[in-house]
């Protein structure tokens, strides 16, 4: 949990900072509103049909949305709802076709786990990542498939900063494991582990061949990270840009009275953050490896939590205003799509 003082936007290159306010957005989007009334959609995936999955952080369920029907598949019984944990990330098995099987990241009563999940009716969950260290808050939850075919979960400091930067500890990182949860072949220090120096990760993409990750930041600064192997970000020492080489500086830095980084897709070019804080989605224009002026999209929703490109060329948002922290409006919470 972090105070969250008011501040002027301000976005840090690496290793330059330019105090600019990200640019407004410049005319209304056209969004389809695909459900309604769903409690806090934490992450959505998509099966070979095209249906989005997501799951909910408070009610321990996975649920499948085809068009505007909404089906519950699986509730994950020995996820522990607490805070910001519960059950977060969701990735769906490349081989889903033949085995049904999806991974999901989530709060139990001990850990954080990664578990391995049949979906349906008696459908079996065969922990692969345990002993993760869980708080109230600084959970991470990310959970998604790398381009190499290895999953990446992001994991929180659980509310002990010394975590981030203890090798020997699962929380604070970004972990690179295989679908048995062993390390990842290639993995820097032959563990689990893939970077470390994190406070509390959350959504995890890759664009161009690199992997991005977005943070939340204690008092001053959210970030957004490039994720390389066996880098350190720095924390607790470091909460944005730090004037050190033992640490490496975030791409994009917001307040955080206006970030609160959450979900991350790649789609048509750009990178989509949501923003439960600021309320908004942020739009970063990406050439190549370089990263444009973040812009303001998607403002009149609340809390944006869930972002993701689905299969049929859209973008897919989860709102999370009745997560405690926001204003639910009629409907919410939302699973919207959008043409970008």
């Amino acid at each position: 949990m972090r105070a969250r003082p008011s501040a002027v936007l301000a976005m840090v290159l690496l290793g330059a900072s330019v105090a600019a306010p990200a640019q407004a957005e410049p005319s209304a989007l056209a969004v389809r509103t695909l459900a309604t009334g769903q409690d806090v959609p934490w992450d959505i995936g998509f099966l070979p049909d095209g249906s989005g999955v997501f799951t909910e952080r408070d009610t321990r369920q996975i649920k499948k949305i085809t068009g505007t029907a909404v089906t519950t598949l699986h509730t994950v019984a020995d996820a522990v709802p607490a805070g910001e944990g519960g059950l977060m990330g969701i990735a769906v098995s490349p081989t889903f076709a033949t085995d049904n099987t999806v991974y999901v990241h989530y709060t139990a009563a001990s850990d954080n786990r990664i578990v391995k999940l049949r979906l349906g009716a008696g459908g079996t969950a065969e922990p692969i990542v345990t002993g993760i260290p869980k708080n109230r808050f600084h959970n991470g939850g990310g959970l998604e498939f790398g381009p190499d075919g290895f999953l990446y979960a992001t994991t929180g400091d659980a509310g002990v900063s010394a975590n981030a930067q203890n090798l020997n500890s699962l929380a604070g990182k970004v972990l690179r494991v295989t679908t048995t949860g062993e390390p990842a072949p290639g993995n820097p220090f032959g563990t689990r582990v893939y970077s470390y120096g994190h406070r509390n990760p959350q959504g995890i993409t890759w664009a161009n061949g690199r992997a991005y990750a977005t943070e939340f930041g204690n008092n001053r600064l959210d970030e957004l990270n490039w994720i390389q192997s066996g880098k350190n970000y720095g924390w607790p020492t470091c909460e944005g840009p730090c004037n050190d080489s033992r640490y490496t500086n975030p791409l994009k830095t917001w307040p955080t009275s206006q970030g609160g980084p959450s979900g991350i897709a790649f789609f048509n070019n750009n990178l989509y953050l949501g923003s439960v804080t600021g309320r908004r989605v942020y739009k970063i224009p990406v050439t190549g490896t370089n990263l444009g002026t973040p812009q303001s999209v998607f403002t009149g929703y609340g809390r944006v939590r869930s972002v993701a490109s689905a299969p049929d060329n859209t973008l897919w948002l989860g709102t999370s205003n009745q997560d405690g922290r926001g204003t639910p409006a009629a409907g919410d919470d939302r699973i919207l799509s959008t043409d970008g």
